[in-house]
């Protein structure tokens, strides 16, 4: 019979969990990357920044790729977990215990990315629209910062639920993830995630709530201006195709938008 353990915690706190749910976005995100860095960027890239990075699989995945990398979060055992990981690669990066909206890196990096919605964590405006100064201040001229998050349509549906599973060897996750509660006005969306994850004769189950913040096509401008440090250099979605641009249009949702350094 299998151990059980439930807890009302943070998922965020199970990073070997949260690597696994979206390994197989990984390969994408980093091609793509890469073809951005060749098609927008003005400079070569060297030294790349994730704010936001959690379990770090884009970090341990840039730094194998031969990146000089910056990764920073706020949680302390998903640091403590890409710490691991990385030194079981023989891989190196430089990793913070800081927060996305003030901080700079100590000496300026080439692209910076922030991908799967980690910005919607900022939940006022003004949090939202310091971040991505402090980011551009992290930044050299003519670099790139991709900023991957869902623009919600006036059209859309209020109730949204979504599953998927993952395996690797021994372990495997299953993840629910439910809109709970969804308001235009305070443009907050309230998100529940249950996690079951198994591992031999282990299993554990673990569901947090969460806010994110909403944002319109409208919004997304409106806080794009108060940044003039940036200009938007290329618009993509979730399928990370280089060749395939958006329109930057009202059907724009899963967004990624490649913002440029002035």
């Amino acid at each position: 019979m299998s151990v059980a353990k439930s807890t009302a915690g943070d998922w965020y706190d199970y990073p070997q969990y949260f690597d696994l749910a979206f390994r197989d976005e990984t390969p994408a995100e980093l091609e793509f990357f890469q073809q951005a860095f060749t098609r927008y960027s003005d400079r070569d890239i060297y030294r790349v920044y994730e704010p936001g990075c959690g379990s770090g699989r884009l970090v341990v995945g840039m730094a194998s790729l031969g990146y000089d990398v910056v990764g920073l979060d706020l949680n302390k055992k998903s640091i403590d977990y890409l710490r691991r990981k990385l030194q079981r690669r023989g891989l190196n990066a430089e990793l913070l215990l800081e927060d996305m909206i003030h901080f700079q890196t100590s000496s300026l990096v080439d692209a910076a990315f922030c991908t799967f919605n980690t910005f919607r964590h900022l939940l006022t405006e003004e949090d939202a629209v310091q971040h991505l100064r402090s980011v551009a201040g992290s930044l050299r001229p003519g670099g790139i910062y991709i900023l991957g998050f869902h623009i919600i349509p006036l059209d859309a549906e209020e109730e949204c639920t979504e599953r998927w599973r993952a395996k690797h060897g021994k372990t495997s996750v299953s993840i629910t993830l439910r809109v709970t509660d969804f308001n235009r006005r305070k443009r907050r969306e309230q998100i529940r995630i249950s996690l079951l994850a198994r591992t031999g004769e282990k299993t554990i189950r673990c569901r947090t709530d969460y806010s994110m913040r909403l944002y319109t096509l409208a919004q997304v401008e409106s806080m794009l201006a108060q940044v003039p440090e940036f200009q938007v250099a290329g618009v993509h979605d979730f399928d990370y195709q280089i060749d395939e641009p958006r329109q930057w249009d009202d059907d724009l949702c899963d967004t990624v938008l490649v913002l440029k350094k002035c």
